[in-house]
């Protein structure tokens, strides 16, 4: 019997993350599973997080590029999200280009 293979390593897969935050512009490599608030924080900004579970909306922010997923959502409203507004704490990149602002 056989080892399956190692997962490949979380690293760039051709993807890139952009934030926009205090009208400064920043991308970083896409990593797999990383969710845009962590990419913002390896990007080097401070975004704006409370309790990182997607309950308290701190860290919404605004799609302007691509699409990412929700992995809980207990503080948007349907019309925000329809607008575009996500929890990056809770959003993971489903393209490999996502853009994102918190300036909006």
């Amino acid at each position: 019997m056989s080892a399956e293979p190692a997962p490949p390593p979380a690293e760039n897969v051709g993807g890139q993350v952009t934030i926009v935050l205090e009208r400064k512009r920043v991308s970083v490599p896409l990593v797999p599973g990383e969710t845009l608030l962590e990419s913002a924080r390896r990007a080097g900004l401070a975004p704006p997080f409370s309790c990182e579970a997607g309950n308290c909306g701190t860290c919404m922010g605004k799609l302007i590029e691509g699409r990412a997923t929700m992995r809980n959502n207990d503080a948007l409203e349907e019309e925000e999200i329809a607008e575009g507004y996500i929890l990056t704490c809770q959003a993971v990149p489903d393209t490999p280009t996502v853009s994102v602002t918190y300036d909006e």
